[in-house]
């Protein structure tokens, strides 16, 4: 069995300033040249260490998975398991609606959407993963019952739906206060 080789300190150093230029930037016109401008490197390392744009780019998206994948591990140690899936949704959304989060959200939302345009590029994958991730978080807060039974993957689903529904609503209009009343008042009713 063989595993890929740890990622040299050029190429994760790299990776985090192109990832901080992404957050900034977005995905959806990057660029080579003006990113390797911007990071302190040329195209022709950045495409020698991630092969070429698009390993590059599905690079910037595990980066971007690994901190979602984070910030539920971080909910996951905090939450009362035993206070079932609404407060876990609510320190979800607590996370999601803080402004110093804007930009990861942004981006997260930019390759969720690609993923669904482009299946086939470097994006595909990203949108059925995140959601299995956050599905699975929002699990491990239901009873053992609950949670293999149809009721219990509707109410998984439909959580998700209001996180991610507010979270589009938050990204567009900024309003936190009109799209936090709407998560707590359908989290209200589990």
């Amino acid at each position: 069995m063989s595993s890929a080789p740890a990622p040299s300190a050029r190429q994760s150093e790299l990776l985090d300033a192109a990832y901080r230029y992404t957050l900034r930037h977005g995905l959806a016109d990057l660029s080579l040249r003006p990113l390797a401008t911007a990071i302190g490197s040329s195209p022709r390392v950045l495409m020698f260490l991630f092969g070429n744009k698009d390993g590059l780019v599905r690079a910037l998206l595990a980066r971007a998975r690994a901190d979602e994948r984070e910030l539920l591990e971080r909910i996951d140690r905090l939450a009362d398991r035993s206070a079932g899936i609404g407060p876990t949704a609510e320190a979800i959304w607590d996370w999601l609606a803080d402004d110093d989060h804007r930009p990861l959200l942004r981006l997260w939302t930019e390759a969720y959407a690609r993923s669904l345009i482009e299946p086939d590029g470097p994006w595909g994958g990203f949108a059925a993963e995140t959601v299995t991730d956050w599905l699975d978080i929002l699990a491990a807060r239901q009873s053992e019952e609950h949670r293999h039974s149809t009721a219990g993957a509707a109410e998984r689903s439909a959580v998700l739906a209001v996180l991610r529904g507010a979270l589009l609503d938050l990204l567009a209009t900024g309003d936190t206060s009109r799209s936090t009343a709407a998560v707590r008042h359908q989290l209200d009713r589990l």
